[in-house]
């Protein structure tokens, strides 16, 4: 039981990669609180995790709002009295038809021999859009990491876990420039705020994420060919996208204290990015 009497917010956490993150750490002793956008996945995700025999918080935010995110911080802090860890989880992935159609034309292009060309992404990319992505992945990061310092910095003790993406650091999500752009912040957000905590005891570290079968690459996989599925598959070394639950162990490590990580960046990418 790693993380016994540890209290663990995980954002985005009703869902995906952010349910699994919430359930590895409530296996190993956490109460955890989840706040989600999507209301209807919220109570199901609760119940998996007080199964754990944990106690679990259950609070529908949207990250992107300043406001919201200080009436969670008022939850956590009234429930539970204090916060551990903080997984800052919640964002926007790209997802749709039109972000579907442009992920298979990239990757056809990236594993075959045709002829190259502008994939016309950011000169016709909405500014909504951009600023939508901006307010969830990097504005939501900050908002929620500011209010988790203000219960670790007087305790001198605590666990802050962006995550980021391949894209941030690599290629392979070269169809969609907010996405990238974001997550890119993301890592060089980790960096700064980990310099200046660390004096606190407080350990701020990153997991770039890459390959991994979250509920958008599902939907991708399932209305792709069978082409277009191998497409993908041949972008990763280890020839298999990543599990969620594989990228959760890596959170609870980082959330433990037996590591000496301050400011890094983890990539679990099955070789994509080496």
């Amino acid at each position: 039981m790693k993380l016994a009497n540890k209290v663990a917010l995980i954002t985005g956490g009703a869902q995906g990669l952010g349910k699994a993150i919430a359930m590895a750490m409530a296996k190993e002793g956490a109460d955890i609180v989840i706040c989600d956008v999507n209301s209807a996945t919220l109570p199901t995700a609760k119940a998996d995790i007080e199964a754990c025999s944990v106690r679990c918080l259950s609070v529908i935010c949207d990250v992107s709002d300043e406001d919201s995110v200080a009436s969670l911080f008022r939850e956590i802090e009234s429930t539970f009295g204090t916060l551990d860890i903080l997984v800052n989880n919640a964002a926007l992935t790209q997802g749709g038809a039109q972000n579907e159609a442009m992920r298979a034309k990239f990757y056809n292009m990236l594993t075959h021999p045709i002829p190259k060309a502008s994939l016309g992404v950011t000169s016709n990319f909405p500014s909504e859009e951009w600023h939508k992505y901006w307010g969830v992945n990097v504005h939501g990061v900050f908002y929620c990491t500011r209010e988790a310092l203000r219960i670790m910095e007087p305790r001198k003790s605590g666990k802050i876990i962006n995550i980021a993406s391949i894209a941030g650091i690599g290629g392979l999500s070269a169809f969609h420039p907010a996405y990238c752009a974001t997550k890119g912040a993301v890592l060089a957000f980790t960096r700064s705020v980990a310099i200046e905590v660390a004096g606190a005891n407080i350990f701020v570290n990153a997991i770039a994420a890459g390959g991994i079968l979250t509920p958008p690459m599902e939907a991708y996989l399932a209305g792709a060919t069978e082409d277009q599925r191998n497409e993908v598959h041949q972008l990763i070394p280890l020839g298999r996208l990543g599990k969620p639950e594989e990228y959760a162990s890596l959170a609870v490590y980082l959330a433990g204290d037996d590591h000496y990580l301050v400011g890094q960046t983890i990539s679990p990418n099955g070789g994509m990015l080496v």
